[in-house]
């Protein structure tokens, strides 16, 4: 196995016929008596001399050979010691709002224990409010969270932008929380939470209706037409009672005949609590501005937000804080003292069929867009046997060229016209006109219209003002 043949191999994804061939090319051009070994010889040399973790990663890359490694197992310490967290795209179907879509699971889980410390749930792709949703599900030790909970000293995530957020990295850094980003693609230096992500497919996930890789019979199999999807409630409620199980009723082995929530609450290590109220101020985001209260309210992001806690603070300085992506409530705190004043909502927020109407006009309006320019932008070209230059198909005559490019000249002149460049003629002169009018006017007798004319059309017509 020379440098050259391992080389080959990996050009060609572990075909070794095709690295005999290859071989034997540059053989012959080099010298037309030279060797080449056969392909028996060289399979026996392939499997003789690289490894089988060697032997995969030449021929399926890093992910392949890393199925031969051995890992090293870590300590599992105390509970709260290390966290890990992750987002998992759940394998089923769930009607969202009349859509099927698959949802996102956000969730913690302790590496001493296996306890799913929190979960978050997110119809769609999850971001930096599904990481704040979780951590506080995860920390509160009230119901419906509880009995885990507590601040861990560590948290392990991989390098998702969502974890590394501004205001995730702010909120773990007020809570006193070290962060660990371990690198991209090392899915073994979290081997807790890929283990839950694992396992509640195959214990959970695989039984549910809508299940994307369920064997399907035929050639060309596909989701029934027929096939009842479960609701995002229903399978939020369903997740959360799979969550329960496994922390309550679940017996892992390496936990000796204990549930992970028998082993986190056995673990005598003091748990570092935090206030719901804290909590809560710890994990929203900030504008970083001081707003005054007005009349109309607190101003943000072009919007009024009121509360009835802002009867007589009109004038005072606050602060906003907000949870991301939920515009409808904002949290407002005194810019002075820090103080906590109360939550605001919109002041004319819309009804949920009016909200209901606009997202279906803008997805209208948007598939609208997609399919003009998927037409205008659609080329074909013919199909050749021998070698050449593609073809364009679609003939144009020169009229339609012409006539089409007068229009699209016609529709640039239009979004340059200027509807105030020539400006409106003079009123006649019974009328009383603003001054502010009269001077953007011409003047009717450079005009030579009828407003010059005293007798002008009404009297023509037989009319006249009296």
């Amino acid at each position: 196995m020379t440098d050259e043949v391992r080389a080959l191999l990996g050009l060609w994804g572990g075909n070794v016929a095709a690295v005999q061939r290859e071989l034997a090319e540059r053989a012959a051009l080099q010298s037309p008596q030279g060797g080449v070994p056969s392909l028996t010889t060289l399979r026996r040399a392939i499997r003789r001399d690289p490894i089988a973790g060697e032997r995969a990663g030449l021929a399926g890359g890093e992910r392949e050979a890393r199925r031969h490694d051995v890992f090293l197992a870590r300590p599992r310490g105390w509970r709260n010691q290390v966290w890990e967290a992750d987002h998992v795209q759940a394998p089923v179907l769930v009607e969202v709002e009349g859509t099927a879509g698959r949802p996102w699971v956000t969730w913690f889980v302790d590496c001493a224990t296996n306890t799913v410390m929190g979960v978050a749930v997110t119809p769609g792709y999850p971001s930096r409010e599904s990481v704040l949703a979780a951590l506080r599900a995860s920390v509160l030790r009230q119901e419906p969270f509880g009995p885990q909970g507590g601040l861990p000293e560590k948290v392990r995530v991989d390098r998702g932008k969502d974890f590394l957020s501004k205001t995730v990295a702010a909120a773990f850094g007020a809570l006193v929380v070290e962060v660990e980003d371990l690198p991209a693609y090392t899915p073994h230096l979290k081997g807790t939470v890929e283990g839950l992500n694992r396992a509640v497919e195959s214990m959970f996930l695989a039984s549910l209706p809508g299940y994307v890789r369920q064997p399907r019979p035929g050639r060309r199999p596909g989701r029934p037409k027929d096939e009842g999807l479960l609701d995002f409630e229903d399978f939020t409620s369903r997740l959360l009672g799979w969550v329960e199980w496994w922390n309550t009723c679940h017996l892992p082995q390496p936990l000796q005949g204990k549930s992970p929530l028998q082993a986190w609450e056995a673990d005598p290590t003091p748990v570092r609590e935090v206030s719901p109220e804290e909590l809560w101020t710890f994990t929203l985001e900030d504008d970083g501005r001081v707003r005054v209260v007005s009349t109309r309210g607190v101003r943000f992001r072009r919007r009024d937000y009121v509360g009835p806690w802002m009867t007589g603070l009109a004038g005072t300085g606050v602060r906003v804080r907000f949870m991301p992506h939920h515009d409808h409530r904002i949290e407002v705190f005194d810019a002075t003292t820090g103080r906590y004043l109360g939550a605001a909502t919109v002041a004319d927020e819309a009804s949920p069929e009016q909200i209901t109407a606009v997202r279906s006009a803008r997805a209208a309006r948007s598939r609208r867009l997609r399919k003009d320019l998927s037409a205008a932008q659609r080329e074909r070209y013919a199909t050749v046997t021998r070698p050449g230059k593609p073809e364009r198909l679609g003939a144009v005559s020169a009229v339609e060229a012409g006539a089409e490019l007068a229009e699209a000249d016609r529709a640039d002149l239009s979004r340059l016209a200027l509807p105030d460049l020539i400006p409106p003629a003079a009123a006649p002169p019974g009328w009383r006109t603003p001054p502010s009018l009269a001077a953007r006017t011409r003047r009717a007798a450079e005009d030579g219209g009828p407003a010059a004319q005293p007798g002008g059309r009404e009297q023509e017509q037989g009319g006249g003002l009296r």
